[in-house]
């Protein structure tokens, strides 16, 4: 009989296309070099993939379907791409619904379900805020008359779904989403899933910071450095991870410091600003919906407040550095954490594991 290796070869040599429905250093794969890793620009980020598998060709072919997927799903809900669905929903607003494709559908269930557990801390209707761009090196700030202008049209409200009829609409002209902060981790999840599918024995993807891993054992885990968002440049500890999802948002990825003050791209929805008191946050889960969103809307809330949303996460497994430079760690997370090599104890910069709300 076959052993699981030999259905795995299987799999992959079956596997067609068309069928396939940091703050962290690069990962690395305990006891052995990943058989295949590749990098691309997708969603305005750099991706990587590392793969395991002792069938070269077909781990290629594999890793093919998972880029192809994750480029659809990227091209259908970018702001960048004209005459996508986005576009074609920011373009109608205060005009009529438009038909969502389901998986586009299901980010924009997910951006209500945040916002509204948030209080609007997570807007996706931020993309009203036009006068930013952190995706080019213009480094336009826009003046407080362009913000307040602009601010009219943020509100997470305005966005209706009808799920039956398969149409989103979002109420008043002149609102726009930008799904950039909740979009990425499900569409990283479609290509991991499409190795998993495959029968990659154990893969790894990492896009931007948000680090997704499938298969192996605690003897064969992926050890993820996780950043200090302070000094990019360093690491604060690093995590063991067979399986999960790494989520982090920071102030350091896309932006410019100018006049003493960071200008980075997490913009605070009430005030039209990018958000100060955090310099970053990480979450750990075992799906995409345990987190979501939160890092970034507990860097709008600022410190306590964010803290207080970090701890309510059902896994309870967070760290958030402060802009002061101070580390909050859950008691889950803080478990799981090793050293990072060369550096000094996480501990040091701890405020306490029960750093109290304000």
């Amino acid at each position: 009989m076959a052993g699981p290796n030999a259905a795995r070869r299987h799999l992959l040599g079956a596997l067609a296309c068309g069928s396939a429905v940091g703050w962290l250093a690069a990962p690395a794969r305990a006891g052995a070099a990943p058989a295949l890793r590749d990098s691309r620009v997708l969603m305005g980020t750099r991706v990587d993939i590392a793969l395991d598998g002792a069938a070269t060709a077909s781990l290629q072919q594999a890793l093919d379907c998972a880029w192809a997927e994750m480029q659809r799903l990227a091209d259908m809900m970018s702001r960048y791409v004209p005459g996508n669905p986005l576009d074609a929903l920011n373009r109608a607003a205060g005009h009529r619904p438009i038909p969502i494709p389901l998986e586009m559908m299901g980010v924009l269930k997910s951006a209500r379900r945040i916002s509204r557990r948030t209080e609007g801390a997570f807007d996706p209707t931020v993309g009203s805020l036009a006068g930013w761009d952190f995706g080019s090196d213009a480094r336009h700030i826009p003046d407080g008359q362009e913000i307040r202008r602009e601010l009219r049209f943020v509100n997470f409200r305005r966005l209706i779904l009808d799920e039956t009829a398969g149409t989103a609409f979002l109420q008043r002209a002149g609102t726009r989403l930008d799904l950039g902060g909740v979009a990425k981790l499900p569409i990283l999840r479609a290509g991991l899933d499409v190795l998993e599918r495959a029968g990659v024995p154990a893969a790894m993807v990492n896009g931007g910071g948000d680090v997704l891993v499938g298969g192996g054992g605690p003897d064969r885990a992926w050890r993820i450095g996780v950043r200090d968002p302070a000094t990019p440049e360093r690491l604060l500890a690093v995590l063991p991870l067979t399986r999960g999802i790494v989520a982090s948002s920071g102030d350091y990825e896309r932006g410019w410091s100018q006049g003493g003050r960071r200008f980075h791209h997490v913009l605070d929805p009430a005030t039209g600003y990018p958000t100060e008191g955090v310099h970053g946050v990480t979450l750990v889960g075992e799906h995409v919906d345990d987190v979501n969103g939160l890092g970034t809307a507990a860097m709008v809330m600022g410190p306590g407040r964010g803290v207080a949303l970090l701890a309510a996460t059902p896994q309870r497994q967070a760290l958030l550095v402060g802009r002061d430079g101070q580390v909050w760690v859950s008691p889950a997370l803080s478990a799981r954490l090793e050293p990072a090599p060369g550096e000094p104890s996480l501990q040091t910069r701890m405020i306490r594991n029960t750093m109290q709300p304000t």
